[in-house]
């Protein structure tokens, strides 16, 4: 303690940690003194942007949920709000069977609700489509506590509809298989109907129903890119930001808590009233196995998946015809190194006004398991992100300019158990009132998700600070 100021120490530079930084600034204002420690050369975590053909393009996340208020209403806060741009559209198609094909609609993270639908996409085969509306009649599958997404839904709809459609939303959003991911972290609509209606059919029927049509785009980001976010939050939360300062231990203190920071032959303490891990789960349970074990122990189990996002430039003359569509992604069935791929170009369309003969690319590789295709040097990926869009996109020459972004043990992958787990971490953490934790790894990926776990973070320790000063 400073005078009368708390210091509050966040341990992870992110868009969860700076988030942090910037609740408590407004939350605390000058009675709180904050101080962020991020181990890597820059802040931002996984929001990056750098030059591909001369235009600023996002090397990690392009966007974030509109339809969430969270990042938005923090964009705005930070005086982002004029930048915040609309994709041109968002319609994905797969590739599946040698050919792409639209995505269907009436259909809610790929579980489909409309067979006409599903039958015209032509992404199941004749067998495949038969098996869907046996849903109707079979007996209820009894969901009474959290299965894998693959599970459920193989023994509602069968096994293409998991293979063909479920397989590549989940592996687009979280690089992870169906047959592990819980349903009740990753579909958690499509959890509720599994606990209360018969038909999934009928189920997801109901819900695009429901779903308001007039909601909005369903994503947002930034003019120029989502990778400017970070500094402007870390800029207006006012806190000290200190970049290449690793925390290798926390201790409890009778007054706080104390990091240990620096080389082991050198090492460098600093003292904290109150402390938000702010890291990726592996990382705090790393931090927190001496002082809350229950919690580390938890965290270890959260395991990571890697990518790699191959960013190519083409001339818009290079492909037969101009895209229309956001992207596509593709089923790991169909055996392909790249899993999606985005024309970053047609989605975000203020991308083309430095050059509107130019068409950005982005294509993702790597899932779990998976790590062995990211073993190749950059040249390699670049090779399979070109003979992708040559063999898909019938593209012809070399691109312009590319880019390999490299992000390894990146996505948090929310396995069947997830919330249990997560509540019992934060009634493992509830335990030491000065302490919070928040990030990607509880509650979603998403920009968002994250901002409102550094929401609540921010109030745990506010609360406490505010009940030592009484």
């Amino acid at each position: 303690m400073e005078g009368n100021r708390r210091h509050v120490v966040i341990v992870g530079g992110g868009i969860s940690g700076l988030a942090a930084a910037w609740f408590l600034r407004q939350g605390g204002g000058e009675r709180v003194r904050v101080t962020v420690l991020e181990s890597s050369p820059r802040i931002g975590g996984k929001l990056q942007t750098s030059e591909v053909a001369g235009v600023s393009v996002d090397e990690g996340a392009e966007s974030m949920l509109a339809r969430r208020p969270e990042g938005k209403d923090l964009a705005r806060a930070v005086g982002l709000g004029g930048d915040l741009v609309e994709p041109g559209t968002t319609q994905a198609a797969i590739y599946s069977r040698g050919a792409l094909r639209a995505m269907p609609k009436g259909q809610v993270m790929g579980v489909p609700g409309d067979l006409a639908e599903l039958a015209r996409s032509g992404l199941v085969s004749p067998g495949g489509l038969i098996r869907v509306p046996l849903d109707q009649v079979l007996p209820a599958t009894l969901v009474r506590s959290d299965v894998s997404v693959a599970s459920y839904i193989r023994a509602r709809m069968g096994s293409e509809v998991v293979e063909r459609l479920i397989e590549p939303l989940l592996g687009g959003v979280y690089a992870g298989r169906s047959d592990r991911l819980s349903l009740e972290a990753t579909m958690p609509r499509i959890a509720t109907a599994a606990r209360s209606e018969r038909s999934l059919l009928g189920a997801v029927r109901e819900i695009v129903r429901e779903t308001p049509k007039d909601a909005g785009p369903v994503f947002t980001s930034l003019r120029g890119g989502l990778g400017g976010l970070p500094e402007a939050v870390a800029k207006a939360s006012g806190a000290d930001i200190r970049t290449g300062v690793t925390v290798r231990e926390l201790r409890r203190t009778p007054y706080g808590w104390q990091l240990v920071t620096g080389p082991v032959p050198r090492p460098e303490t600093m003292e904290a009233d109150a402390v938000i891990v702010a890291t990726p789960a592996t990382s705090s349970a790393r931090l927190l196995k001496d002082e809350v074990p229950k919690a580390a122990t938890e965290l270890a189990r959260i395991e990571y998946s890697s990518m790699a996002i191959v960013t190519l430039a083409y001339p818009l003359s290079a492909f037969p015809s101009p895209p229309t569509g956001s992207g596509y992604l593709v089923p790991p069935v169909e055996g392909r190194v790249v899993k999606a791929a985005t024309f970053s170009s047609v989605k975000w369309p203020h991308l083309t006004e430095a050059d509107p003969s130019v068409l950005l690319v982005r294509c993702s590789i790597g899932r779990v398991g998976e790590e062995h295709l990211l073993q190749r040097d950059d040249a390699e990926l670049v090779a399979v992100a070109m003979a992708e869009m040559s063999e898909v996109m019938g593209v012809r020459g070399l691109p312009l300019d590319s880019r390999v972004s490299r992000w390894g043990g990146s996505l948090p992958q929310y396995n069947v158990g997830h919330l249990d787990r997560v509540a019992r971490v934060r009634a493992a953490v509830a335990v030491e009132p000065a302490l919070a934790v928040c990030g990607a790894a509880y509650d979603g990926l998403g920009v968002p998700a994250c901002v409102s776990t550094a929401r609540t973070a921010a109030a745990r320790i506010l609360d406490h600070l505010a009940t030592q000063g009484e």
